[in-house]
């Protein structure tokens, strides 16, 4: 009998595609590109659940992850604009998935002002449809999932086409011109950025004291927060806190597998199936929260910063001010002064504070008031990452929420 040569015997295994490294910015998002990678591989985390996304010094470590990617999900510049040089220097030739303009999102508007003077705009931004490619989203049945619209309850979403194209998303990197990014114009010195190196505990920043000079500024309380945020228009100039709307988190299971099974078609299959299963379960996670916060509609609370508009919307239970905006800067005297006004005439009865914000304002702002304090993490600080962390995410959020409010 005639023996192959031994290396003929190794063929197919060294034929088989390696699976792809996989970078991603917060942990949420980590967990839904578990979701899909489940069976195949897993992603790294570049930016610790105990560490607030929207200002961050990475650590040598988390920068060899997104040096070492074939593939870079994020939920966008609107979220963590610091990393975008960082993202392009590091990862130059790395796919990046901006889950903000991914097919399927809807975007909110910032709220502005304490109180959300301005409305609680519903409304999604509408997104250019002229440089989708259907074919691109092949097993993308966003109908047969009942995601064919995403409509918040006053919300038509008309118009969210987005550029199916995934490849196009590696132009996204390039955010790094955008004016509103006060002080960051050196994050690409990213491991050791001076403004930055009290980060390293992963204190959220202490209440972002290198931006303290905001204090002193009151006519910057009209757009207080939304330095981090560009306003230019596009996804970047919308409310960032996506995965806080299942159905957002249904759309980016979809974008996720695509970007994979692009670049790994030997386990195409896998991504998708695993996608699919995760819109599903979607579904069921947000009739689970839907029934826990019956007992919650109507009842007024206050939020620390403006992170959860997303999830308030989707579940038809809103905030009635905020500390702190989008970005978690911190609030100016005006804006504090505000705050104890709407606190009087509102009178909440809860105030939710957060694991990765310095909350001792919040403490300060509600001394006198009968007002319950409780806990909203929007990262889960606690919880193991993994395909089961996003679930367990929005259950805890939905539970806080439902047991503080509770008559």
């Amino acid at each position: 009998m005639r023996l192959l040569p031994f290396a003929l015997l190794f063929l197919p295994a060294m034929a088989r595609a390696e699976v792809p490294v996989v970078a991603v910015d917060i942990a949420p998002v980590h967990s839904l590109v578990a979701r899909v990678m489940q069976g195949v591989g897993a992603p790294d985390l570049v930016i610790p659940p105990g560490a607030s996304p929207h200002g961050y010094a990475m650590r040598p470590s988390e920068a060899r992850s997104l040096s070492k990617a074939d593939l870079v999900v994020w939920v966008g510049a609107g979220l963590t604009p610091w990393l975008a040089e960082p993202l392009d220097a590091l990862a130059p030739n790395a796919r990046k998935l901006a889950l903000m303009e991914a097919e399927g999102v809807s975007l909110l508007a910032f709220r502005e002002g304490v109180g959300f003077e301005g409305g609680h705009d519903h409304d999604h931004a509408a997104h250019d449809d002229e440089h989708h490619d259907d074919d691109a989203h092949d097993g993308h049945d966003h109908a047969a999932e009942g995601h064919e619209e995403h409509a918040h309850k006053d919300d038509s979403h008309e118009g969210h086409a987005h550029d199916d194209d995934h490849e196009g998303h590696e132009d996204h990197a390039d955010h790094v011109g955008h004016e509103d990014h006060d002080g960051h114009e050196d994050h690409d010195d990213h491991e050791g950025h001076e403004d930055h190196d009290s980060h390293e505990d992963h204190d959220d920043h202490e209440g972002h004291e290198n931006h303290e000079d905001h204090a002193e500024h009151e006519d910057h309380e009209e757009h207080d927060g939304h330095e981090g945020h560009a306003h230019g228009g596009g996804a970047e100039a919308r409310d960032p806190h996506i995965w806080l709307d299942p159905e957002n988190a249904a759309a980016s299971l979809s974008a996720i597998a695509q970007a994979l099974a692009d670049l790994d078609p030997e386990n195409a299959a896998i991504y998708r199936e695993n996608a699919k299963d995760g819109r599903a379960e979607m579904e069921i996670l947000s009739k689970q929260i839907a029934q826990r916060l019956q007992g919650a509609k109507g009842r007024s609370f206050i939020v620390f910063h403006d992170a959860f508009h997303y999830f308030e919307a989707r579940f038809d239970v809103e905030a009635v001010a905020a500390v702190s905006a989008g970005d978690a800067a911190t609030p100016g005297p005006a804006r504090v002064s505000e705050l104890r006004t709407k606190i009087e005439s509102a009178a909440p009865v809860c105030a939710f504070a957060e694991p990765q914000m310095n909350t001792s304002l919040l403490q300060t702002v509600l001394e006198g008031q009968s007002t319950k304090l409780a806990t909203l993490d929007p990262l889960g600080v606690s919880l193991p990452l993994g395909p089961d962390l996003y679930p367990d995410l929005m259950l805890v959020l939905g539970g806080a929420i439902a047991d503080c409010l509770a008559p």
